[in-house]
């Protein structure tokens, strides 16, 4: 929790009370259902927490924003930033029900009024959005394809809509064929060294009549 506090200073009481109960909860949850690396429950607010809101140091969200959380586990990078962006609407989809399913306990018992959760194929989400999230769930083509048309016109960010992608290591070949894709490193804001080879990318999309 001191690295969270330490990098977002301003949060709210309700804010840091949600924050800090992450950990019991998840803690509870992985107990009976493996929704996060046994090995990496330790470091849950630095592996987890901290690794997804790393996406609010290159794009805040702005009230009435909505955002589209793709393959989320369970309920990352969604949860988080949820939290941070209480006024943004948060949509967190995975195939795997079982972990859709600790999400929405998780929603409910943080008592979070701006997300939902579902067990959804991401081809298949009905919507347009301001931006598309992602922790590493495949190669970037591969995401592009699944969300290239579930992107809203009008843009009311600093960056273009599109997509937020957290990814670690050598992207070179992954983004050869997407010129326009920004990387941003993570270590340029967070100094833990689980942050050195990650990166937050952006790649804007083109609204699909």
């Amino acid at each position: 929790m001191e690295e969270i506090l330490k990098h977002f200073p301003d949060l709210t009481p309700i804010q840091v009370q949600q924050f800090q109960k992450l950990e019991g909860l998840y803690q509870d949850w992985n107990s009976k259902i493996n929704v996060i690396s046994r090995k990496d429950i330790s470091e849950l607010y630095t592996k987890h927490v901290l690794h997804s809101l790393a996406i609010a140091k290159i794009q805040p969200f702005v009230s009435g924003s909505f955002v589209l959380d793709v393959g989320t586990g369970g309920g990352f990078p969604g949860i988080p930033l949820a939290i941070l962006f209480p006024d943004t609407r948060f949509y967190l989809i995975d195939i795997i029900l079982k972990k859709i399913n600790v999400v929405k306990a998780v929603i409910e018992s943080l008592e979070l009024k701006n997300v939902k959760a579902e067990q959804l194929r991401a081809e298949n989400v009905k919507g347009d959005f301001d931006f598309i999230v992602s922790r590493a769930v495949t190669n970037m083509p591969d995401f592009v394809l699944w969300v290239k048309d579930k992107i809203k016109k009008q843009s009311k960010h600093e960056l273009k809509n599109g997509i937020l992608y957290l990814k670690g290591g050598d992207l070179t070949e992954e983004l050869k064929d997407f010129p326009k894709a920004t990387e941003y490193n993570i270590s340029d804001f967070f100094t833990d060294e689980f942050f050195e080879t990650k990166k937050v990318v952006h790649l804007s999309l083109k609204f699909k009549a």
